[in-house]
């Protein structure tokens, strides 16, 4: 594990990710089940725990800049191992809103694919897989990487050619209209 170079605390940081995700975070008390319970861990530089306790900290830098925050599967587990009742999920989506915004680097090819996940879900109502790896691809400049796979893909309906659209399209423009709102009303 490496040594983390602390700076001075940002306490603007902790209160802004306490009041953006709802949980008290003075309330975790580093036992350590989030990281336990995290099917993700392999993929981060700091476990769950260390990044509650860096915001704990103000370490807004770390924390914002860390690949913790945009590897994180949103799977819940640490919420449900909190013996707390943290909704630990939560405060690390704030943190991947928050790094996006602030613009810290975080992991490059994951924010290259919510964007086009994003992009996908906003353009047909949900994901067009098809669509949705096309433009992670160009993007990404990753263009040859498992090409391979695409063949047997297409083959068993795994890619559909051509996108579904859903009732309620409307519904989740909406979705989409409020947040960029919300968005107006913060800066």
């Amino acid at each position: 594990m490496e040594c983390v170079q602390l700076d001075r605390g940002d306490a603007g940081f902790i209160r802004l990710v306490e009041e953006e995700s709802g949980q008290k975070l003075s309330r975790c008390y580093q036992c350590g089940n989030c990281s336990a319970g995290c099917p993700m861990s392999f993929a981060y530089d700091y476990p769950v725990s260390r990044i509650m306790r860096l915001i704990q900290l103000g370490q807004k830098k770390t924390v914002l800049s860390s690949r913790a925050v945009w590897m994180c599967a949103s799977c819940e587990a640490c919420s449900t191992h909190c013996p707390n009742d943290i909704e630990v999920a939560r405060v690390l989506d704030v943190c991947r809103h928050l790094s996006r915004r602030e613009g810290y680097a975080g992991v490059r090819g994951a924010r290259i694919f919510t964007d086009a996940f994003l992009q996908s879900v906003r353009w047909y109502g949900r994901s067009h897989e098809l669509g949705l790896m096309a433009v992670y691809k160009m993007r990404s400049l990753r263009l040859l990487d498992d090409v391979e796979l695409a063949p047997g893909m297409l083959l068993k309906g795994k890619l559909p050619l051509l996108p579904h659209r859903i009732k309620g399209r409307d519904e989740v423009a909406g979705i989409f209209r409020r947040y960029a709102e919300g968005r107006g009303r913060k800066k």
